[in-house]
């Protein structure tokens, strides 16, 4: 079956939720919440930003390592343990070690020179200007940018061997066998004890240092990714409570920026942080639940178009933070509304990429290494 059947559904989710990343970050220079952290953020700005993004901060990355994880099981069946490891180092590990160094570079360079010559600087960007007049700046500390999900993908794959040599499948067999209800209030509490080490919204792991929390939280959509696959009929499943599980994610969506509104609640503080956390994991997994059953009946399907987005998602992710940034601080000095510039970085952002992609990559051996059509089911940090 895995021979022959691809799983539309799953590519397209998989390019909607990198996708998707261009909206978000190009989103948190006009956030209030963000305004004090992020490099680009701009002097306009509004809450209706906040009202929005965080809720796509829940399940966003979770649904890709949903996605990831039922892949690399489709992989590890079809080629074997050595046949995953190896496809996964050319599709996750060599895009990394290649594209890293260059994406950091590059958005270290436009920050700099942002914090020289930006007429209205953000907060951010005033501190590296400080630094930058002293004597013996301060050196940032090694991360991996807005790339880090390839990192923490080839520890999970590391993992899955460890996990396949123990012969660990009864768990996963106990899992799948348990009633859709204890699923979706069984999973959230998994979440529960990550979430709350760490402030909210959650961070982006971008540390050379593995950082724990993110494989408490990560790490079990990755897992119920690979439970997934062979299995695909668990969807179905979730399928008759998926209405309540949006209409309960949107009504705690609510209480977290009310919460968030109250305390910005850090690991320091678990009295603001666990309540925090609870909503935090709930949405997470119901709305990715949402998710899977509304890509199996809206997007298991394939046209030219989709799969033309399918192929290029991964480029555009890789490329896509250093021309936002560029875009964006050259946007800091323009009297316009926040409106107005959120569309311009967006629709700029995604037609050099598209651009440079169908330009420059699609038919090179760039593009095969990050999208290159093949005759199974998945693509990039699909199969």
């Amino acid at each position: 079956m895995h021979d022959t059947v691809r799983f539309h559904y799953m590519d397209n989710l998989r390019a909607l939720a990198m996708l998707a990343g261009v909206v978000f970050h190009a989103a948190l220079a006009y956030s209030p919440l963000l305004h004090p952290y992020f490099p680009t953020a701009d002097r306009a700005q509004s809450p209706a930003i906040d009202l929005v993004i965080w809720l796509l901060h829940l399940f966003r990355m979770p649904l890709f390592f949903v996605v990831a994880g039922f892949f690399a099981a489709m992989l590890l069946n079809k080629r074997g343990m050595g046949g995953l490891i190896l496809n996964r180092l050319r599709r996750i590990g060599l895009p990394l070690v290649i594209f890293c160094p260059l994406v950091i570079a590059a958005m270290s360079y436009s920050t700099l020179h942002a914090a020289a010559y930006v007429q209205n600087p953000s907060p951010v960007l005033l501190m590296i200007r400080q630094f930058s007049q002293m004597a013996n700046p301060p050196a940032l500390p090694p991360g991996t940018g807005h790339l880090w999900f390839l990192y923490y993908l080839l520890f999970f794959y590391v993992l899955t061997w460890v996990a396949r040599s123990l012969e660990l499948g009864k768990p996963g067999n106990f899992v799948r066998g348990l009633n859709p209800a204890w699923q979706l209030l069984l999973f959230p509490m998994l979440l529960v004890p990550a979430l709350a080490s760490v402030s909210a919204p959650h961070p982006a792991p971008e540390s050379l240092f593995p950082q724990f929390w993110a494989f408490g939280f990560y790490g079990p959509f990755f897992v119920f990714g690979y439970l997934l696959s062979g299995h695909e009929a668990l969807i179905e499943r979730f399928r008759r409570f998926a209405p309540w599980l949006l209409l309960a994610s949107v009504a705690l969506y609510g209480a977290f920026l009310y919460l968030l509104k109250r305390h910005v609640p850090t690991a320091a503080d678990p009295s603001a942080s666990l309540p925090i956390a609870m909503i935090e994991a709930c949405i997470s997994v119901w709305m990715t639940c949402v998710c899977l059953v509304a890509g199996r009946s809206l997007l298991n399907r394939s046209n030219r178009l989709l799969r033309y987005l399918s192929d290029a998602s991964y480029w555009v992710y890789i490329v896509h933070l250093p021309i936002l940034f560029v875009i964006q601080y050259r946007l800091m000095d323009m009297a316009w509304g926040w409106g107005a510039k959120f569309a311009i970085s967006v629709v700029a952002t995604f037609t050099i990429c598209l651009l440079s992609y169908h330009l420059l990559v699609r038919k090179t051996v760039v593009g095969r290494l990050l999208g290159a059509r093949l005759p199974v089911a998945g693509t990039a940090a699909g199969a």
